[in-house]
């Protein structure tokens, strides 16, 4: 599984703060950070309602690249501030993120192509997200279709069926879960997956525990990436212990010291 850190994150009030200070030193010491903790690829989000949103992409994009050459993903619904992003780009890219919504399509999977990027399929249209598995999975086969029409291939998508906060949406918790194992049916090989983990707990106590059990029930039901904190050591531990469960690693005694 690709271990995403979402910690670059312009939200974050002290990462907001860096990126509008231009502070370079702060935002590479917190991706070489997260790197050491076990990240395997960083998102790179501006925040928010930033006026200068294409300006601080490029600079965020290249200050991180600077001390890295890990996979970036490029965290905006701005086309302008994606398209910033994918111009200063030199490392590989996720685009993070497209929906299935027609205008959005037609508009990033153009850029996707372009720029030799993968990209996160989020399952939601206009009308919001769907409500049940079955039509999670039809919205997925969609974006699936849309993307080869644009001449890019199942195998540089991330399926996303957009995990929601269980304190206001108790019951999506098993859809997901459902959602992700029929998402391995719609292809052949199957399909990547993705989430934001962190968005389960939000709003919640005992998040990190939230955080971890759910990520293990997905790590069962297939999933191949998640966006998460690799700062919290004990859900590093629940994916060390995952990736032995599942096979992708080969078992010895010092297996969280990996």
């Amino acid at each position: 599984m690709l271990i995403i850190s979402e910690r670059i994150n312009g939200q974050f009030a002290s990462v907001g703060r860096a990126i509008d200070r231009r502070d370079a030193r702060f935002i590479q010491e917190l991706a070489v950070r997260q790197l050491e903790h076990g990240a395997e690829a960083l998102d790179i989000n501006v925040g928010p309602g930033r006026d200068d949103g294409p300006a601080a992409m490029e600079w965020l994009v290249s200050t991180v690249q600077e001390v890295t050459t890990a996979p970036l993903s490029l965290d905006t619904s701005g086309p302008r501030t994606m398209e910033a992003g994918l111009k200063a780009a030199k490392n590989r890219v996720i685009m993070n993120s497209t929906t299935a919504e027609e205008k959005r399509m037609d508009r990033f999977f153009p850029l996707c192509r372009e720029h030799g990027a993968e990209i996160i399929c989020l399952c939601m249209d206009e009308r919001g997200v769907p409500n049940s598995a079955d039509a999670r999975a039809e919205m997925a086969m969609l974006m699936m279709t849309k993307a080869m029409e644009h001449d890019i291939m199942p195998d540089r998508l991330y399926l996303d069926p957009l995990v929601l906060p269980t304190s206001a949406a108790q019951d999506q918790g098993r859809k997901v879960v459902q959602a992700v194992q029929m998402f391995q049916t719609l292809d052949e090989p199957a399909p990547r997956t993705v989430v934001g983990l962190s968005n389960v707990s939000n709003g919640a106590k005992q998040r990190s525990l939230l955080n971890r059990t759910y990520l293990a029930m997905l790590l069962g039901a297939g999933l191949s990436a998640a966006i998460c904190d690799p700062e919290d050591p004990e859900l590093m531990a629940t994916i060390k212990a995952g990736r032995v469960l599942l096979n992708e690693r080969l078992y010895c005694d010092d297996f969280l010291r990996d």
